[in-house]
């Protein structure tokens, strides 16, 4: 199998196993956090090499459980109103809680609250629009905002 299809089969298993490509969930956590991708690996215990290549899909999946609780954790602290609102000293604070945190992952305390709450966005813009015009607007919006993108082909395709 050549890197291309590899690549597309890791980011479609991403899809299958986070929610949706892990690359555009750390990318949002950099934005959010303006922290460097590098800085963000330190922050959620993982080499930057291999956030690079997860980002990238040339991995498939983030194989330390405790990581990918950090990250679900850092996702968590953006509806924290400080650190939303972008205040240094609520951002810093958020990353080295994270960093510092020593979660456990078990079935009793992994969240799963995100995938049915993605099942109902999802509906409710299959409710409001064509298949067709959601995987429209998603070509549409691309380039500019490929995780918005994603969302909408992901409905369109649905439906």
């Amino acid at each position: 199998m050549d890197d291309h299809k590899i690549v597309q089969r890791n980011i479609a298993l991403q899809r299958e196993w986070y929610g949706e490509p892990l690359g555009d969930r750390v990318r949002r956590l950099v934005v959010a956090f303006n922290v460097s991708q590098a800085y963000l690996a330190e922050v959620l215990g993982i080499s930057a090499p291999m956030l690079s290549q997860v980002m990238s899909g040339r991995r498939a999946k983030i194989g330390n459980p405790v990581v990918l609780a950090r990250m679900i954790m850092l996702e968590r602290k953006c509806l924290i109103p400080e650190v939303a609102a972008g205040h240094p000293e609520a951002l810093m604070a958020a990353l080295e809680d994270v960093r510092d945190a020593r979660p456990t992952v078990g079935r009793d305390t992994f969240p799963v609250h995100a995938l049915s709450e993605e099942r109902a966005v999802l509906s409710a813009l299959r409710d409001i629009a064509e298949d067709e015009d959601l995987v429209e607007a998603a070509k549409r919006l691309d380039d500019d905002f490929p995780a918005l993108a994603d969302l909408l082909r992901r409905a369109g395709q649905q439906g």
